[in-house]
């Protein structure tokens, strides 16, 4: 499995550069190379891209204007001279931000953020506490929050919450932790007794001791059954 991308650049140096980065990068498939972000809008749509790198200054469309007319499903890396746009760069929930002129190795670091959103495990990685194998037989995961690797135990988790780019687990302790990533990504990594009952909720199923009109209580917090959900979870309360 591999993500498939493409850059947006008006600069066609830059663009030469960055599409021999990607091809050098296994677990990216590059799409094409776009001047025109209007063009890069159509592709992103067309071929179900999920990664752009993407310039800030160019004609026409700027690359944050290009960002929020993206769907959500398609990630952005930017890739720009000026750092000024770093801070809005993250409010759009940008991956990356890339500062002209760049290395492989600081691509590397970029798309490796990329890697981890996705989810994604590839042949000849170092082994990790990841996925649902490994997950399985280990108490624990190792996930990446504040710039830090926060370990993870399964038995203390009560319920994980998506919040559009992240997701939010709440521990038994009352703690929190928010992480970027997908909820399918952290749902793929969870052993077994974990339950998802709506889109946006995950919860471990021993935690569930009151449930009241269709939603699971914790406290003074309810979260939702949905429909899509409530035959499975009602097997589980019937078992």
């Amino acid at each position: 499995m591999s993500i498939r991308c493409i850059a947006v650049d008006d600069e066609p140096p830059a663009l030469q550069l960055i599409k021999g980065y990607i091809e050098r990068t296994p677990f990216l498939e590059l799409v094409g190379v776009f001047h025109d972000p209007l063009k890069a809008i159509a592709a992103v749509k067309e071929h179900d891209i999920k990664l752009i790198f993407l310039d800030i200054h160019m004609p026409g469309l700027t690359g944050m204007q290009v960002s929020r007319l993206l769907p959500e499903s398609c990630k952005v890396i930017f890739a720009t001279a000026y750092e000024d746009y770093a801070l809005e760069s993250y409010r759009v929930a940008a991956l990356d931000y890339l500062v002209k002129p760049y290395n492989f190795e600081e691509f590397s670091l970029a798309t490796k953020k990329a890697k981890d959103y996705f989810g994604l495990e590839f042949k000849g990685d170092k082994p990790h506490a990841s996925g649902r194998a490994n997950s399985e037989k280990n108490e624990f995961i190792f996930l990446k929050a504040d710039y830090k690797l926060h370990k993870v135990y399964f038995s203390k988790i009560l319920y994980i919450e998506n919040i559009k780019d992240y997701v939010r687990i709440f521990f038994e302790d009352g703690s929190k932790l928010m992480v970027l990533m997908s909820l399918k990504s952290l749902e793929d990594m969870l052993p077994e007794g974990f339950m998802k009952v709506h889109r946006s909720f995950i919860v471990r199923l021993e935690t569930v001791e009151v449930v009241e009109r269709g939603r699971i209580v914790y406290g003074g917090v309810y979260v939702p059954v949905s429909d899509r959900y409530k035959e499975e979870f009602q097997q589980f309360l019937l078992s």
